[in-house]
């Protein structure tokens, strides 16, 4: 390298040249510390808290958990079988039954509205912190998507039926839930003309049909007479 510079210095060429020659990028850390260039310090970025921070790292995997030999184990076994070596996967299994043991009805609930909405609110969250650090990443951004409207549909479902049961669900799990936007459209000339007939139509038929009634009464009332008129005019 330095041969090369030597030689297109006696030539005559100009720096780009020669740093050419020498076989420098122009964007070298050895030219741009040689120039007194200020170097490039990159900005670290700064670090997405998770939702699984808060699981103790000595807990054991749940599949672990409820191995009765697992206390006779010794602390190298039992640290490689704790949430500190397991991934991510199992960590949000032990997330799910937390988040689902603040709303389940009794100790074997595991179908119910609060349920599957504590389950599907830290399969979202999980989503969002991967979606933070990729934003680029659409699929991702797509399935998201899809379970936040199957659990708000869930939601929906629950506060029809048990409001006080909605309330306390979404105090515990943390969940702000914004009703859905009324439905708008923009009315065409079409659309109003169409209007106006069906409702037109509607007093209609709804005038027809009390007309009916009314004379469905008036017969029912003469025949009634009738028939009085006939008990009376027979003898015992």
């Amino acid at each position: 390298m330095l041969r090369g510079s030597a030689t297109a210095l006696l030539r005559g060429w100009n720096a780009a040249t020669a740093m050419r020659a020498a076989g420098i990028p122009r964007k070298s850390p050895l030219l741009q510390t040689a120039r007194g260039y200020p170097r490039v310090v990159r900005k670290r970025k700064p670090e997405i808290p998770s939702h699984l921070d808060d699981l103790p790292l000595t807990m054991l995997v749940t599949s672990y958990a409820k191995v009765p030999i697992i206390d006779k184990m010794d602390d190298v076994v039992k640290r490689i079988l704790s949430l500190e070596m397991a991934s991510q996967r199992e960590k949000l299994k032990i997330k799910k039954e937390q988040l689902a043991d603040k709303v389940r009805r009794n100790p074997n609930d595991c179908s119910s509205l609060e349920v599957q909405i504590a389950y599907l609110t830290a399969r979202i969250r999980t989503r969002q912190e991967h979606l933070q650090k990729h934003h680029k990443d659409k699929e991702n951004r797509r399935r998201m998507m899809m379970l936040i409207d199957r659990r708000n549909l869930l939601l929906k479902a629950l506060r029809n039926r048990k409001y006080d049961v909605f309330e306390n669900t979404c105090k515990q799990l943390d969940i702000t839930y914004t009703l859905p936007p009324p439905y708008n459209r923009r009315p065409t000339r079409r659309w109003v003309v169409k209007k106006a007939l069906c409702i037109r139509v509607f007093e209609e038929v709804k005038k027809r049909k009390a007309l009916e009634r009314l004379k469905q009464r008036e017969e029912c009332t003469r025949a009634a007479k009738d028939q009085a008129v006939q008990n009376e005019g027979t003898p015992v």
